[in-house]
């Protein structure tokens, strides 16, 4: 079983090394052979529907995870033991990836949205890692953006700019201007942001493509960090103020052309519902859109649909689901659809992999420690979220189960990455992983305490694992003060 390690070091990709897994991919204990080559009308408001024969039909096979733990005791990716991964990567934690599981979450929208002119926009802010990016973009992604690096990026990873879409509260001018020249879709979210793409336009000599970012006042029943669609978020212009954002287009011909309208409700959605609520209204104000000449073809209606993170076996709601609610309402518009997928994409592709550093006690609390933390991992930390902890391998078979905080070595109460878990007592060096951590865990990794962000390897379609991300390293940080 090959194992290929691809160099990312810019600018040139093409350095590559190549270590193999002796051909039995289940031995307890591989041999490593190394190789290496260079190679406004008034508001409406949305009213969440209650009515059970309205309830929609939801796919009831439940998701098959990428991460399995066999009748062995051993945890599985894609048919290869982790154990045996952690032996033959670096010895410290890892991100850990299944390209193929990214394949079958993209087509499950592709498929989806089969029948809709549409466009699946990546979200890149969920994962910005270059392989990653390039891998959606030959499946047929687009790129949803909210800065100008992410959009230098996606333009490094080959996206077509006409697919890519750029959003954001407060984007700034110079983005804007290589937006412009690049023939990007842009969000108009306000009054200021509409100033700076008309003056990035006249810099660029370029007229844009706009779409309106409309704050439905839609609530999406989250938590209150990842609503964006409610009357108090940050996020969006008020529908009250649609007329004037039209007439200002108006203003600006040779600058701006109006081509959709844009709405985002938040993450971690479980209730398709709300898409289709969102939706109901946004085709409303597309047609008192239309209705002042302007041609208007395009409705995105963001992301945001959840996941299991808790691994109950829940039935949630599937890409189909989503894209059913809101299908009648875009074919009676011959609207384009564009959503903007980034957890639902790729979180549950990914596992961050620690090891065991120690068990201890103190009064009532036990804790299990890992060499992880929140510099890797901060969702927790950061809004208590619930991510789904394990072992790697069979625990001793005289472990006590006991209930465990399972937390890292950063020097801060909040550096968690679980409370009170059920786990039997791990051996010193064990393997334990936090499961769906592709979104919003590598991507919000910082250095705090001087922990360097961490590699990224993914197991390939032919059951090879590619080293798909360097982790940092001191000297990195040194580097930054050099000739200073």
């Amino acid at each position: 079983m090959a194992v290929t390690t691809q160099l990312s070091h810019p600018p040139s990709l093409s350095k590559t090394r190549t270590f193999a897994f002796s051909q039995n991919p289940f031995l307890e204990t591989p041999i490593l052979l190394f190789s290496r080559t260079k190679t406004c009308p008034k508001p409406l408001k949305a009213v969440l529907s209650q009515n059970p024969a309205n309830t929609l039909t939801q796919e009831t096979t439940p998701f098959k995870h990428c991460f399995t733990k066999s009748s062995d005791g051993f945890l599985y990716c894609e048919n290869l033991k982790v154990q045996d991964i952690m032996e033959n990567v670096e010895k410290r934690p890892f991100y850990l990836y299944s390209k193929p599981q990214i394949t079958r979450n993209f087509e499950a929208y592709r498929d989806a949205l089969e029948g809709l002119k549409s466009i699946i926009g990546y979200a890149i802010k969920a994962n910005n890692n270059l392989k990653i990016l390039e891998h959606l973009r030959q499946l047929g992604c687009g790129a949803v953006l909210v800065s100008g690096n992410e959009l230098r990026l996606a333009l490094c990873a080959g996206f077509d700019p006409n697919r890519c879409i750029f959003n954001g509260n407060g984007k700034l001018l110079e983005d804007l201007v290589l937006a412009a020249q690049e023939g990007v879709f842009v969000n108009v979210d306000s009054e200021f942001d509409l100033e700076n793409i008309v003056a990035a336009a006249r810099l660029a000599g370029k007229k844009v493509n706009v779409l309106l970012r409309i704050n439905p006042d839609v609530d999406p029943q989250v938590h209150p960090y990842v609503a964006t669609g409610n009357k108090n978020s940050k996020f969006g212009i008020r529908n009250e103020k649609l007329q004037w954002f039209l007439d200002a287009v108006k203003a600006h011909p040779n600058e701006l052309k109006l081509v959709g309208a844009h709405c985002h409700l938040g993450s971690t959605i479980t209730k398709v519902d709300i898409f289709r609520d969102a939706a109901v209204l946004m085709v409303s104000y597309i047609d008192q859109i239309r209705a002042q000449g302007f041609e208007v073809d395009y409705l995105n209606i963001g992301g945001g649909l959840g996941i299991d993170y808790y691994h109950t076996g829940a039935i949630l709601p599937s890409p189909r689901d989503l894209i059913n609610t809101v299908r009648e309402l875009v074919l009676s518009r011959n609207l384009n659809l564009i959503i903007e997928p980034g957890r639902s994409l790729i979180a549950n592709t990914c596992c961050l992999v620690n090891r065991v550093t120690g068990v201890k006690t103190n009064g009532t609390k036990n804790f299990i420690v890992i060499d992880g933390s929140m510099a890797e991992l901060i969702r927790p930390s950061l809004y208590d979220a619930y991510q789904h902890i394990e072992l790697v391998s069979p625990a001793p078979t005289n472990a006590d189960i006991s209930t465990f905080d399972v937390v890292g070595p950063v020097c801060e109460s909040a550096d968690f990455l679980g409370k009170d878990r059920e786990l039997p007592t791990p051996s010193k060096g064990a393997g334990l992983v936090v499961h769906d951590a592709g979104a919003y865990c590598m991507s919000m990794a910082s250095t705090y305490n001087l922990k360097m962000r961490p590699p990224e390897y993914w197991v390939e379609e032919d059951g090879s694992v590619a080293k798909i991300r360097h982790g940092e390293t001191f000297e990195d940080h040194i580097r930054f003060f050099e000739a200073l």
